[in-house]
């Protein structure tokens, strides 16, 4: 068999642990929303934040950071690197009404369905957003303007690069890249991308600094990490990465995370702790030591995920399978989930009078509700013809 054969015959054959990684950070997105309710002052539909400042809560803004510098990145280097094996199986046309299908429906239930009904958590105690009384006619009268993107964002964003990448193939005559052999990113190829994604980061923020909702998008501060890693994923496609990224680089990569992460990390934080916000952008030195902080992380867990996941994770299991299936599906449902779980939880202990501190909530919650999002996914993908969408 050839060298080409060979990367033919592997390349078709599933990547188990692609789909497990994806899994894991969906269930990720789960833990961070629900980090967030119990976390200090960050803004969700529903929060019951620590009646007091304490280390927990502090602890769960970290963890809030650190997902936020990297998950959503891996998500859109995935989503990248399937993007061009399905445009060429299926064509142009066909590529993009499955997109349309499979990104456009769940985003317009999202928009018009669950982001309602998602905003009913910002009347609900102990944190309430809207003084008013919640009311059928008070939530009518607001529906208008709870009709929004939230964490849907993604599917926008995908959306629009899935449209971008048929578009870039059209002006490049429907030719795919021209072939190489495969081949895995070079070391010194992977810090000049760190240092010119932190770059490019750093002015982004100048313009969007973290925080600021543009269009609706709450993290564009982050879109030149989820566009680059994007196109990494359709490059990666071309050169099989995925399956020949070397064990150790995967280690290396956990340890950039990890180093800068101790000489990095702690320098912008330092400043929230003394009452600045300075690391968010607008230009800010503490802003360029965070951009740069961030994209060394992402890189580096990126690569760590795709390795462990690959060594560990890359048999077929009912399990595997289960989550793997609904995974989409659990991402486009599990805000709403939260909400209602959390405000239940929050009666159960008013009623009771228990005052759990926030790890405690974070930790009851979470047992309960990510069972629940599959759950609840596992029916709704039953009903005849979501799962060809979800």
């Amino acid at each position: 068999m050839t060298q080409n054969n060979l990367q033919v015959t592997t390349r078709v054959s599933r990547l188990f642990f692609a789909d497990h990684l994806r899994a894991a950070l969906v269930i990720l997105v789960v833990l961070h929303h629900i980090a967030i309710v119990y976390g200090e002052g960050v803004s969700f539909w529903y929060v019951d934040p620590p009646t007091a400042p304490s280390l927990v809560g502090f602890a769960m803004i970290l963890f809030v950071l650190m997902n936020q510098a990297w998950f959503m990145g891996a998500l859109f280097l995935l989503a990248g690197y399937f993007t061009p094996g399905s445009f060429e199986r299926k064509g142009s046309g066909s590529f993009l009404k499955d997109r349309l299908i499979r990104l456009g429906i769940p985003l317009a239930v999202w928009l018009f369905i669950l982001n309602p009904i998602s905003n009913i958590g910002l009347y609900l105690k102990p944190a309430v957003w809207v003084a008013e009384p919640l009311t059928v006619q008070n939530f009518m009268s607001m529906y208008t303007e709870f009709i929004g993107l939230g964490v849907a964002w993604f599917l926008a964003l995908l959306l629009i690069f899935s449209f971008g990448y048929a578009i870039w193939r059209g002006l490049t005559r429907n030719r795919p890249s021209p072939g190489r052999e495969a081949a895995p990113p070079r070391y010194l190829g992977i810090a000049i991308f760190i240092l010119a994604l932190a770059v490019v980061t750093y002015l982004t923020r100048i313009v969007i600094p973290i925080g600021k909702s543009i269009l609706d998008f709450p993290t564009l501060a982050y879109l030149p990490q989820y566009l680059s890693f994007f196109v990494l994923g359709i490059i990666g496609y071309r050169r099989d990465w995925l399956r020949i990224i070397p064990g150790r680089m995967g280690g290396i990569g956990f340890a950039i995370a990890v180093m800068a992460t101790l000489l990095l990390f702690p320098i912008p934080i330092l400043g929230m702790l003394g009452g600045t916000m300075r690391f968010l952008g607008n230009g800010s030195w503490p802003s360029a030591v965070y951009a740069l902080w961030d994209s060394a992380f992402a890189v580096g867990m990126t690569l760590a995920s795709i390795t462990f996941f690959r060594h560990y994770f890359n048999d077929k299991s009912r399990l595997g399978s289960f989550l793997s299936q609904q995974s989409y599906a659990v991402y486009v449902i599990h805000s709403p989930i939260i909400i209602a779980i959390a405000y239940a939880l929050y009666l159960v202990y008013t009623q009771a009078g228990i005052d759990f501190g926030p790890l405690l909530k974070f930790v009851i919650a979470t047992v309960i509700i990510v069972p629940v999002c599959y759950i609840f996914a596992y029916i709704i993908r039953k009903i005849p013809g979501v799962s060809r969408v979800l």
